[in-house]
């Protein structure tokens, strides 16, 4: 199997030695899961990123599914925990898995519709909030705590902005010192929020999906212990690139605030703080890659919001 060399590239930078291992087994894994699992016509996804992912056959049942490989490291099993505790509801349903090789079988959707690929940014919001709703009522207050030693604790995403002032040299660099400390400020406030529990974590608009049969799904949780409100905040900044219109983001992010009050009874305060927060930390994250400033661009936006 010729893999792009886009992958091997990205699986290379991302994991180092461990990606390499990744790659030199990788063929091995496909053959010995598709044995253990009984599938055939192995096809990879086009636009294959930080984790092998193709269209498979289980030949028991004739079924289409979907097989996931990725370098065994704490986001993948976090991944695999929270589609088992979200059981299909809100989610796609996980079917199989090898959480310590990194190795899944999911529900294939169809037709696999992206939320991105609506035109209509109303109806995508409204059907975000549908999304969030069904993956509440699956993972209340009463499971929220439930093996946290399996997920990611979103104070440690945080706790990486506390590394921007040490990198330089004590003050903000490229990030704008208003909106840096704002962020700084109302950051214990948001984690002082009682409602903590098992969120998605990287829910947007490429990671909510249609299911012919079963509605829209999101896929793709990283599996994260924090306040709920962050749920939204990579909503906010997403479609990635849509803020080359700054008036109509403008707009479109007062009108998905407004549904989010109404939907999901969010503060408009907290939606602001918690969308700002995202985006100065997703422009560190994108920071080493230099592409930092559609991020920081959006938290502008945001922090103009009254």
């Amino acid at each position: 199997m010729q893999l792009p060399a886009s992958f091997i590239n990205t699986i290379r930078i991302t994991f180092k030695e461990d990606g390499e291992k990744f790659l030199a087994v990788l063929p091995a894994l496909i053959d010995e899961f598709s044995q253990r699992w009984g599938l055939t016509d192995v096809r990879p996804v086009p636009n294959l990123s930080y984790n092998f992912v193709a269209f498979v056959k289980q030949s028991s049942n004739s079924q289409n599914v979907m097989l996931k490989i990725g370098v065994p490291h704490r986001e993948l099993k976090s991944e695999i925990a929270a589609l088992k505790l979200f059981n299909g509801n809100g989610a796609c349903q996980l079917l199989e898995s090898d959480e310590e090789r990194g190795v899944f079988l999911l529900e294939r959707l169809n037709p696999g519709t992206m939320l991105a690929e609506l035109e209509d940014d109303d109806e995508r919001t409204h059907i975000a909030a549908d999304v969030i709703l069904r993956l509440w009522k699956t993972l209340d207050s009463g499971t929220r705590a439930a093996r946290v030693q399996n997920f990611i604790q979103l104070s440690d995403w945080f706790d990486e902005l506390k590394n921007i002032r040490p990198h330089f040299e004590g003050g903000t660099g490229l990030f704008p010192k208003e909106i840096f400390e704002r962020v700084e400020s109302f950051l214990p406030e948001l984690f002082a929020d009682k409602d903590v529990r098992l969120i998605h974590g990287d829910f947007h608009h490429f990671n909510i999906l249609k299911s012919e049969e079963r509605g829209w799904l999101a896929i793709d949780p990283k599996g994260v212990i924090g306040p709920v409100g962050y749920e939204i905040g990579p909503l906010m900044i997403n479609p990635w690139r849509s803020l080359s219109d700054r008036v109509n983001f403008q707009i479109k992010t007062e009108r998905r605030i407004d549904i989010f009050r109404e939907r999901l009874g969010w503060e408009r305060g907290k939606i602001i703080q918690w969308s700002t927060a995202h985006a100065v930390l997703s422009a560190w994250w994108d920071y080493p890659n230099l592409d930092w400033a559609y991020s920081l661009n959006c938290a502008k936006v945001f922090s103009e919001l009254k």
